[in-house]
């Protein structure tokens, strides 16, 4: 006949079999994710995630198999998860923060919202994506500032990735004076047509179009894309548009209109009798 201790003896020995086979399959599957995170970006945050993720599971099984074995042996699990349960709720009240930081930090992540190097703008700070920790996301701002987001901010909040941009959008309006001749208005737009056409690292898909009379000039308009979502490519591509642009005006002799006003005065006749 089997007695209580060797009951609870072969209860333990089941649980503690059951226990180590689980944690095989967790480090193999713990593995494989490795693999294929590293083989789709070597530096990924996911990397320091995953250990922390695999021992809070293993932490779990333990727990639930050392419930099973109390429980084997006749003693109630009532009192005890009470127990837990107020002790779990006071460490959540005064760690919800950190929990809410670990879930939105798993947001960005999974749903890959931004990686490090990436051009980001959130809740009004644009910069450069540092590192992303389990509490915070970093950004280096233009001005070379280390700011520290929260995740749980940066999860809930609306996150323009400019990195992410196939193109950027190149608007530029040049105007000229009203007293542009009309063939050199069709001139002007020529040279613009004729500086998007040449450059490289401008699509050919570009819209140039008398645009509207402004108090004191005529405005033309060019819209187009450049091939690069880089803010630094495109600072340097517009840069050399209007270099070659005002260039080209200034060799046909168009000039750029500037903020003016023409006053008209008006006198009347009088006659002054001696």
């Amino acid at each position: 006949m089997v007695t209580k201790l060797q009951a609870g003896l072969i209860a333990t020995g089941i649980n503690l079999v059951a226990i180590i086979v689980l944690f095989k399959i967790i480090d193999v599957i713990n593995k494989k994710i490795i693999e294929k995170i590293k083989n789709q970006e070597s530096n990924s945050p996911l990397l320091r995630f995953l250990p922390i993720l695999m021992k809070f599971l293993k932490v779990v099984l333990i727990f639930i198999a050392i419930t099973g074995i109390i429980q084997s042996q006749g003693y109630s699990m009532s009192s005890i998860l009470a127990g837990f349960g107020i002790g779990g709720l006071a460490v959540g009240m005064a760690a919800k923060d950190t929990i809410a930081n670990v879930f939105g930090s798993l947001t960005i992540l999974s749903d890959h919202v931004y990686r490090i190097g990436d051009y980001v703008k959130v809740n009004g700070i644009e910069g450069y994506v540092e590192d992303v920790s389990i509490r915070s996301t970093k950004i280096r701002d233009l001005d070379n500032f280390l700011i520290n987001v929260p995740n749980n901010i940066a999860a809930n909040a609306i996150v323009t990735n400019v990195s992410q941009a196939k193109k950027r959008l190149l608007k530029v309006t040049f105007g000229v004076t009203y007293s542009t001749s009309d063939e050199m208005i069709q001139k002007a737009i020529d040279i613009l047509k004729e500086v998007g056409t040449e450059h490289k690292e401008i699509n050919n898909d570009f819209t140039i179009a008398v645009h509207d009379m402004g108090e004191s000039s005529i405005n033309i308009r060019f819209m187009g894309y450049i091939k690069s979502g880089s803010y630094f490519k495109f600072l340097r591509v517009r840069g050399e548009f209007l270099q070659k642009v005002i260039a080209g005006y200034r060799k046909e002799g168009i000039s750029f209109a500037f903020p003016s006003r023409s006053i008209y005065i008006e006198s009347d006749a009088t006659k002054v009798e001696n």
